[in-house]
């Protein structure tokens, strides 16, 4: 079985997309259509801007989505999902790419995503962390420990694959979870160059903001199932997942376990759509050990 899964952001380089609009025709179509429902030509930053320009959350966000998007929809024949997954922004990709949204509804739910989070992360000033090394449990417990604490707000957000987990919260929060992890062992405890603290309770006022935007929006029964970072499971009522892309926000990505219950329902070819490979490494540690998985990059 086929799965297709769609990376969040981070993807992002300069020229991306670049091949793709001047050799696909419906993938120039798409990309021009996304300058006007923008309202700025996010093209010219996505093909010549620099990495200053190009890492901004209200021009990141919608730039690996609309890469990610245009790579599956212009695949033709080659594209027939029986699974999507995406991390993180990659669900709204992966929504799309399976049929729950139309491209001009999950670009502007997108846009709307990215301008709430940047908001929120100026008026709220927060981090994240990535802890290699310790088992999941490990690091939630230290977590758990530094909030009752009062020492700050620090939340497990991303479970990108064993042995690697970030946390998310206040400044204070994780600098402190991440000296008590390196004192439990953690191989490494890195603060990331990222504008905020997503998938933490600090995202608050961002998913209210969306909530508007999202409630508002049509969304279908996709073609397949989707699988979503709020539980990890597969889904294909659409209000469900018009209610567990509401929680994203503020909720930890559980891409470990989405990935895990795909490979138990079957899906042997993993093919990750858009910028970088982060996707890919995380499944090859996740899928350690089982025979007959493929894993690739479009």
């Amino acid at each position: 079985m086929k799965a297709f899964v769609f990376p969040g952001q981070g993807a992002q380089f300069t020229g991306m997309g670049k091949e793709l609009y001047d050799t696909n025709p419906k993938a120039k179509e798409l990309f021009e259509k996304a300058n006007d429902i923008l309202g700025f030509r996010i093209t010219d930053i996505m093909f010549e801007g620099d990495a200053d320009e190009l890492k901004q959350t209200k021009v990141t966000q919608p730039a690996v989505f609309l890469h990610s998007v245009c790579t599956a929809l212009c695949m033709g024949e080659a594209f027939r999902p029986d699974m999507v997954g995406g991390h993180s922004l990659g669900e709204f990709s992966a929504l799309v790419a399976a049929g729950a949204l139309s491209f001009e509804d999950g670009l502007r739910l997108v846009h709307a995503r990215a301008l709430a989070m940047q908001k929120a992360c100026e008026a709220v000033p927060g981090t994240m962390a990535a802890i290699i090394g310790l088992p999941d449990e490990a690091v939630e417990q230290v977590c758990k420990q530094v909030s009752e604490e009062g020492k700050g707000v620090v939340v497990p957000a991303n479970y990108n694959c064993p042995g690697q987990l970030v946390i998310s919260g206040s400044m204070e929060g994780v600098n402190a979870a991440c000296e008590r992890l390196k004192e439990a062992g953690a191989k490494r405890a890195l603060v990331l160059p990222v504008g905020g603290a997503f998938h933490s309770p600090l995202m608050q006022p961002a998913k209210d903001e969306l909530q508007a935007a999202i409630e508002q929006t049509e969304f279908h029964t996709p073609v397949c199932p989707v699988y979503q970072n709020v539980d990890g499971k597969a889904h294909t009522d659409a209000a469900e997942i018009k209610q567990n892309l509401i929680s994203q926000l503020t909720a930890s990505v559980r891409w470990t376990a989405e990935v895990q219950n795909m490979i138990a329902v079957g899906a042997t070819d993993f093919t990750e759509c858009g910028p970088g490979k982060a996707l890919q490494g995380m499944i090859v540690k996740i899928a350690k050990g089982l025979e007959g998985i493929t894993i690739q990059g479009i």
